[in-house]
């Protein structure tokens, strides 16, 4: 599913125009990176966590030429499921399986 198929959904079960629920869709990812980019969590109950995590420095490798080089420190979006959205998909996953045999 991608962003266009959301809209399409969204305004669909909520009867509002595309526009609309285009406007409201936009509008919360971006309080989200906002929020992000000030360093705030932003919890969503029954969903789940977006935050910042801090990866450390570390070494790599060119992949063509093999030489050392060193990535630096930076900050990273992470999303971490809430225990319903975990369990809604793992419950899915098991339905999932069996209509493939």
């Amino acid at each position: 599913m991608n962003k266009e198929d959301l809209v399409k959904l969204v305004a669909d079960r909520t009867r509002s125009t595309q526009k609309d629920t285009q406007t409201m869709l936009v509008t919360t990812l971006e309080a989200i990176a906002q929020a992000l980019a000030r360093g705030e969590r932003v919890t969503i109950v029954g969903f789940g966590t977006f935050q910042v995590r801090d990866r450390a420095a570390r070494e790599g490798r060119n992949p063509r030429t093999g030489a050392v080089l060193r990535i630096p420190a930076r900050k990273t979006p992470a999303f971490a499921a809430g225990k319903a959205l975990r369990d809604r998909v793992q419950a899915g996953s098991r339905k999932g399986s069996h209509a493939r045999r």
